[in-house]
């Protein structure tokens, strides 16, 4: 029995369950792309709502014996950790996928996820159970990163492999608009509670709703996900090994030099991404009067901006090439990183510039971030080298920048921020040379 169809008959019953939503088993192009989507928004706004928590309840509920800043920083460091573990889920995961099927690796990822974001709501302070509230953040959060490492479930490469040629470009876009909406929706929560609630009743109760609601959003993504999976088109994909899952150390040792191209050509985008959500929050926490709620409005606007920009970048894609794009998108964040110190740490208007116009970026820049990854594998490796080179890119790019630019900044300005969100561009249009002269795939 190959390892294709073990797969499939040991997913058979979740499988089943899920493709009784639909009524002929055929499944469009766009139904996959709201399966995609839903699934990213899903897994975005576990990690965003961790992220905004890490500065406006952690550093009091958590660490309240440090001061704000260095509370912050704390908590940051814990929210690096769900980085740092991820590749090893992949690992463990790809194992399962191969063994028991893709429902099996998906339900239990996606429950993992779920339920790691939902026990943080449960999650007493210091002043209850002392360092012990320390540990099982740690964990909770661990088992956030371990979880999104099994989250890969081939939609987006089933997307991409049943598109026409000249629409590549609009259709990576696709699982990328997972991201500004779960912003949206993290960042729209938190800025009620903590405009309409006392600081106590935020700090006690109010904080711990979004993580509730995380899991029942999660229940959802993973029945959408089963039923596309479940798909004729999906395992007849699966079948031809299209998509079928392979040893990581076979990958490593035919395609480890794609790995870690792949890991590289995104990093301008992955490190603008937790400078303009998660940090930005941070600084004008720590270092201004502005109101967080207020300021996360500001920023939920932007994400909007962000969701817009992420949708026109397919269409520019489509018509002058994603890595031609993708350059275009790292000058420009090399020379937003320029301008950073001056209007992040200016006024209100500045500071507010400052988030629309790096949201922006980030859509161009991130809409085709997803292809980028995915395009030097050939196709029977493209479903785990995707996921893991992804785990990578996140990892060297974005999992610890809140730290580091909080850190820096505290104590060498923001210059010093500029300066990390420099190196990023400088990767990117680095691996695009070397990506170009090896005549590597744009596609």
């Amino acid at each position: 029995m190959t390892t294709a169809t073990q797969g499939k008959a040991s997913s058979t019953q979740l499988e089943n369950d899920a493709r009784q939503v639909s009524s002929d088993g055929h499944i469009s192009p766009a139904e996959i792309a709201i399966g995609v989507v839903i699934g990213r928004a899903s897994e975005a706004f576990d990690f965003f709502v961790f992220g905004l928590a890490c500065i406006l309840v952690f550093p009091a509920l958590v660490f309240p014996f440090a001061d704000h800043l260095t509370g912050t920083l704390y908590s940051f460091a814990i929210f690096g950790l769900a980085f740092v573990v991820r590749p090893f889920g992949t690992v463990l995961f790809t194992e399962i996928d191969r063994r028991h099927g893709r429902g099996v690796k998906l339900t239990i990822a996606l429950f993992l996820l779920g339920g790691s974001t939902a026990f943080i709501a449960f999650l007493p302070g210091y002043e209850t159970i002392g360092a012990w509230s320390i540990v099982a953040l740690a964990v909770f959060r661990a088992g956030q990163g371990f979880a999104l490492g099994g989250a890969s479930d081939g939609l987006a490469s089933l997307l991409a492999l049943n598109v026409p040629e000249n629409r590549r470009g609009w259709y990576a876009m696709v699982p990328q608009l997972g991201g500004p909406i779960g912003f949206i929706l993290a960042s729209a929560l938190f800025a009620f509670f903590t405009l309409n609630l006392a600081t106590e009743d935020f700090i006690g109760w109010g904080w711990r709703y979004p993580f509730f609601v995380a899991f029942t959003i999660n229940v959802v993504a993973l029945f959408a996900r089963l039923r596309l999976i479940a798909t004729e088109e999906f395992v007849q994909m699966y079948q031809r090994r299209d998509l079928v899952p392979v040893r990581v150390a076979d990958l490593w040792r035919v395609q480890g030099r794609a790995i870690i191209l792949g890991a590289f050509v995104p990093l301008a985008s992955f490190a603008l991404f937790h400078l303009v959500t998660i940090f930005p929050l941070s600084y004008i926490d720590n270092f201004s009067n502005r109101a967080p709620g207020e300021f996360l409005l500001i920023q939920t606007g932007g994400a909007v901006v962000c969701l817009i920009c992420t949708i026109l970048s397919g269409t520019v894609a489509d018509r002058i090439g994603r890595r031609r794009l993708i350059g275009i998108c790292a000058v420009a964040i090399a020379a937003f990183s320029v301008v950073t110190p001056f209007l992040l740490g200016g006024d209100i208007a500045g500071q507010t510039a400052f988030v629309f116009i790096g949201f922006a970026l980030l859509g161009f820049a991130h809409g085709q971030s997803a292809g980028a990854t995915a395009s030097n594998f050939s196709s029977q490796n493209r479903y785990t080298g995707s996921a893991l080179t992804t785990d990578f890119a996140w990892l060297i790019g974005a999992g610890f920048a809140p730290l580091v630019a909080l850190g820096f900044s505290s104590r060498f300005g923001l210059a010093a921020v500029g300066l990390y969100l420099l190196s990023g561009a400088v990767c990117t249009l680095l691996a695009l040379a070397y990506n170009k002269r090896l005549g590597l795939r744009d596609a």
